[in-house]
């Protein structure tokens, strides 16, 4: 595969959502910050705090998304295993901080996400999310050269190990189980796109499904969402969602407009990150919250159009971008719409929040990089690259016939 030009559709997407993110903390930061003055009794925040810190962010960034479109894939999976083992190491540095209640661990809402200081704060499980992505496209590439996507200690025990202990640190320590939606929707879609038996794979669903019900029936606070979901909660319990849904319901068809917003003077928590959906129906109605999803699908679907065109290592890597981006956006809209049970996580790129906003754009400047080894046209159905029955490994660990043709194609020159 030459390279050619990378797909700069994901350039443009992913800067009309920073920007988006930038008109709503113009637009609703000032009010957000009068709320929490008069929350403290005292003049904390100024009224373009929540702008200034989001436009840092968004010019961090730009930094990050430029410097993984620059970065070469291979030096990326050349330093797989380390980078995976910084970001565990500092999910286990949060886990030590908080357990001895270090000022340097920063904690809000029931849960301890943050490493911070003066104002400045990091969330480790953000860097854990790159980190899965490239360590497991990494591993599943390898294993399936190998013939080893079957074998319990060289394949399944890694996976199992680092799956585990991701999960760990982030659901049961740091008690957010809207990362590790995230993390799950990561861990399988790059296993079923690396071509597992589905076997295997319905049996690693189905593992994730059992722990998913008792991570939730042996917290309490997830079982009070739970049952406020089902409409059995009291109205303190449910606060938070219905005055999302009435955000939504406020803005109509056009929405308030640019200031008029009454969820942002401290009626919906979290107005400027996790509610941001629901601040943006208020604002700008059906119409923004629906240019808002038809500008995700368009970003989603340019990255799901390339993995049938890309090498397996590069498909894998992608194919968990394409997760980690989806789940999040359903999630959070799900939530704020009442369709799933309320629970923490934030807007791709449009949530206040710089930790967030910088790793999705690193991902996304690796995606760009990775556009440009695309074979020129669409495989056929007869040698598409990550097909089930093209991606799958035979018995002997050899790779299909029709996979072999492809290569030789591409090899050959022809696009």
């Amino acid at each position: 595969m030459r390279k050619h030009k990378a797909d700069y559709f994901i350039v443009l997407t992913t800067l009309a959502l920073m920007a988006a993110g930038l008109v709503m903390m113009f637009m609703i930061g000032p009010q957000r910050a009068n709320f929490l003055n008069s929350a403290l009794g005292y003049e904390k925040y100024s009224e373009n705090f929540f702008f200034s810190r989001q436009l840092i962010s968004v010019g961090v960034s730009i930094v990050a998304f430029i410097v993984a479109a620059k970065l070469p894939i291979k030096i990326l999976h050349k330093y797989a295993k380390w980078i995976l083992f910084l970001a565990l190491g500092l999910n286990a540095l949060l886990a030590i901080l908080a357990a001895i209640n270090s000022p340097l661990a920063v904690c809000q809402l029931g849960g301890c996400r943050w490493i911070g200081t003066a104002g400045v704060s990091f969330q480790p499980a953000e860097l854990l999310k790159v980190a899965l992505v490239i360590y497991l496209a990494d591993l599943m590439a390898r294993r399936k050269e190998e013939g080893k996507l079957e074998s319990f200690a060289d394949f399944w025990w890694p996976y199992i190990l680092v799956c585990g202990a991701s999960l760990f640190f982030v659901v049961v320590l740091q008690k957010d189980l809207g990362t590790g939606v995230a993390l799950v929707a990561i861990m399988l879609a790059t296993l079923f796109i690396s071509g597992v038996p589905l076997r295997y794979f319905a049996a690693a669903v189905g593992v994730v499904l059992a722990a998913g019900i008792m991570s939730i029936v042996i917290s309490p606070h997830r079982m009070e969402r739970l049952s406020t979901f089902n409409g059995a909660g009291d109205s303190d319990s449910s606060y938070h969602i219905d005055n999302a849904l009435l955000a939504i319901g406020t803005g109509g068809l056009l929405g308030v407009g640019v200031g008029n917003s009454v969820q942002a003077t401290g009626y919906l928590p979290e107005s400027v990150n996790d509610s941001i959906f629901a601040m943006i129906g208020e604002a700008f109605g059906f119409l923004g919250t629906t240019i808002l999803m038809l500008a995700f699908m368009f970003l989603l679907m340019r990255l799901l159009k390339m993995i049938p065109l890309l090498d397996t290592e590069k498909g894998i890597m992608v194919a968990g971008i394409f997760a980690w981006i989806f789940a999040q956006v359903i999630v959070n809209v799900a939530a704020m719409t009442g369709l799933v049970p309320l629970t923490g996580i934030t807007l791709p790129l449009l949530s206040y929040g710089g930790t967030s906003m910088m790793f999705v754009a690193f991902a996304l400047g690796s995606a760009l990089q990775i556009s440009s080894f695309t074979a020129r046209r669409s495989a056929s159905s007869e040698d598409a690259l990550l097909t089930r029955r093209t991606f799958s490994t035979s018995r002997s660990g050899a790779p299909s016939s029709s996979h072999s043709i492809h290569a030789e194609k591409l090899r050959g020159g022809e696009r």
